[in-house]
């Protein structure tokens, strides 16, 4: 008798070295409830040193193991067809000298980016022209424009970045994190397309 179970792959998940990877870890089953309890168990991977930081699980892999436990079972699957399995490794501490010394790089280079961007739109002469308009008076340095602007400015990029150190200011995602966002999915393409020929080619192999 044919037995059905549907799958949904996960988009990525994290693991530690040396841990093995079930049906559970990667996938969503649905069906029989005792059936898909034992297909849970299903041993998929074991990572490996030669793994390195990912791999990629094909769904045609989790097909292949769900056929040797029971070549009866029909296996309907519903989203992605692969999960990348990202390696997470003991994080080494971070040296305070190290982080001071970036922290004053960034800082140093942001605030040169800043000041050569409004030398080239030549900030300060709008400036003295705006305070000319204004109160009618030449000022080689308006400070009452200047320092409300300074202000601004930081207070424009907390807001830009919805960031107070590691508090958010509301839930709406910033731009930045949009682009880190579509970066991670590019680069989940990326692997999932190049690491994946492999696990294909192993599992056209095991076919022949």
């Amino acid at each position: 008798m044919e037995k059905t179970v549907y799958i949904r792959l996960r988009h990525r998940i994290q693991v530690h070295p040396n841990d093995v990877i079930t049906i559970d870890k990667i996938a969503l089953v649905v069906g029989d409830k005792e059936l898909t309890e034992k297909l849970r168990k299903l041993f998929i991977h074991k990572i490996k040193p030669s793994d390195k930081n990912m791999v990629v699980i094909d769904v045609m892999h989790v097909i292949k193991e769900i056929h040797k436990f029971d070549h009866l079972i029909d296996v309907q699957t519903i989203g992605s067809s692969q999960t990348i399995v990202e390696i997470v490794y003991e994080k080494k501490k971070l040296s305070p000298i190290l982080f001071l010394a970036v922290w004053i790089l960034l800082f140093i280079g942001s605030g040169l980016a800043i000041m050569n961007f409004h030398e080239d739109v030549s900030m300060q002469q709008v400036h003295q022209r705006i305070h000319k308009i204004v109160t009618g008076n030449s000022n080689d340095q308006p400070l009452l424009l200047q320092i409300p602007y300074s202000i601004g400015l930081g207070l424009g990029m907390v807001l830009f970045f919805n960031h107070l150190f590691k508090k958010k200011i509301n839930e709406e995602p910033s731009p930045l994190e949009v682009e880190i966002f579509n970066y991670q999915l590019d680069l989940d393409k990326y692997v999932a397309m190049n690491e994946n020929k492999e696990n294909l080619n192993n599992v056209d192999n095991d076919r022949k």
